[in-house]
């Protein structure tokens, strides 16, 4: 029998009060009054097999945590490639996104016969959308070649292609659980997020097909990196780097673009908007006409205006935050990732379903961490969460690298004070001081 999620709420509050004398709910042992234990959550910043390391000796508080993340299942195949340039992968977070940027942009750039932003910019949504359908660079890069219209589909671009917007239509989630200092694979779920519909219609410009040999004088397309190499994004960019050195294998087998191998102009976004805004001048100078990145929302709304300036692209592979939907970029901002919209309704799903009835959200104080601790709220709202058992807390993330380590201490009193029986975090490698934190306030963290 299907149960609305308010339904499921109610029922839900009426076995939290039962379980406090007996296990009629479908426990063995009867919960201690006395005792209240929090469950942890997360998001795609911290759900990553790297994040544990994080807590250093105290790496086994992670142990039960259960969280979300933009994630589609991943070929067996895609995965044996991306290790054969990083052997030492152990994340897949943002590699097919990543991967996908960049066989988007070059597929944009055959298309239009050029390494002018401008003139790739309005090709990349027509790449997705209407053509003959391709899934590899090799194959789509020959049908560009031709002349042909394309519709590319990929690892983390499978159902439909990209809205008018400029990014994807739908999505596919995972819900990971730590076992240990592990995710456990064998506990993944996905669900589908978004609508085909969404998918734009438009007609892009008619391809231009390439002479034999190439363009004479034709530049090589030169594409850059505006991942976090450092900062406290640096535990998703093993796989974000992974993804686009795989890409750039693949295309420059297949041929390279417009008759000449692609560039890769590494550069790294530091999580900082004084690191990213230094790269992104870098790189405008040395003629770069894509960026890939930046890795944090936050990070690609405070350079947007920068990249837009000097007309160039900026695509990033990982920002989630709903408003950049909407920001002003002339039409040069994409994303393969999709919007915090979708991923809200997955991470309240998964925190009703464990029951709770107490529920702190703690977001790092940025456009990616409030806005999606909005959307969470609203969505635990709908399903029935009164607003007075929900709690809202931000913090400010660390500056750089050198500032002090975030200190949570009076965040943790105020969430053991609360009474919470659930805690999500929404943050990168800085929250694991939030989980530090917590324990040390004596929060009794359920495994």
């Amino acid at each position: 029998m299907l149960v609305s999620r308010r339904s499921r709420v109610a029922s839900l509050a009426a076995c939290a009060t039962i379980l406090l004398a007996t296990s009629a709910c479908g426990t063995d042992k009867p919960e201690e009054a006395t005792t209240q234990q929090v469950r942890l959550y997360g998001t795609d910043g911290n759900m990553l097999n790297s994040y544990p390391a994080e807590l250093k000796e105290r790496a086994d508080l992670v142990d039960g945590m259960k969280g979300t993340t933009p994630l589609t299942p991943l070929p067996e195949d895609f995965k044996s490639r991306l290790r054969s340039v990083d052997p030492a992968l152990t994340d897949y977070l943002y590699a097919a996104e990543t991967y996908d940027a960049v066989v988007i942009s070059v597929l944009a750039a055959q298309l239009a016969g050029s390494t002018d932003p401008a003139a790739i910019a309005k090709q990349i949504v027509g790449v997705t959308n209407g053509g003959q359908r391709c899934e590899d660079p090799a194959s789509c890069l020959a049908l560009a070649r031709a002349g042909q219209d394309i519709e590319y589909r990929s690892v983390s671009l499978t159902r439909a292609g990209f809205t008018d917007e400029g990014e994807p239509s739908t999505a596919s989630y995972a819900t990971l659980n730590f076992d240990g200092q592990q995710i456990n694979d064998g506990k993944t779920e996905f669900v589908g997020a978004g609508s085909e519909s969404s998918a734009s219609t438009k007609t892009p410009p008619k391809p231009k097909k390439q002479r034999p040999g190439g363009a004479e004088g034709q530049k090589s397309l030169i594409i850059g990196g505006l991942l976090p190499k450092t900062g406290d994004l640096a535990l998703a960019y093993p796989p974000m780097a992974a993804g686009a050195t795989l890409a750039l294998k693949e295309i420059n087998a297949a041929g390279g673009a417009l008759g000449k191998p692609v560039v890769w102009m590494d550069g790294d976004d530091g999580t900082s908007t004084a690191v990213a805004k230094v790269t992104v001048a870098k790189q405008v100078a040395d003629g770069v006409s894509v960026i890939i990145g930046a890795g944090a929302s936050g990070i690609s709304r405070e350079v947007l205006p920068d990249v837009v300036k000097a007309g160039k692209i900026l695509f990033s592979p990982s920002n989630t935050d709903s408003t950049l939907t909407e920001v002003e970029d002339k039409g040069l901002y994409f994303r393969t990732a999709p919007p915090d919209s979708l991923q809200g309704r997955a991470l309240a799903d998964v925190i009703l379903r464990d029951g709770s009835q107490k529920i702190v959200i703690v977001a790092r104080k940025d456009s990616y961490g409030e806005g999606l601790q909005a959307t969470v709220r609203g969505e635990l709202e709908k399903a029935g969460i009164p607003a007075d058992r929900l709690k809202l807390l931000t913090y400010e993330p660390p500056a750089d690298a050198k500032a002090p380590p975030l200190d949570f201490t009076s965040g943790a009193k105020e969430i053991k004070e609360f009474g919470a029986d659930a805690v999500l975090i929404i943050g990168f490698g800085e929250s694991a001081q939030v989980i530090r934190a917590l324990a040390d306030a004596g929060v009794q963290i359920r495994h």
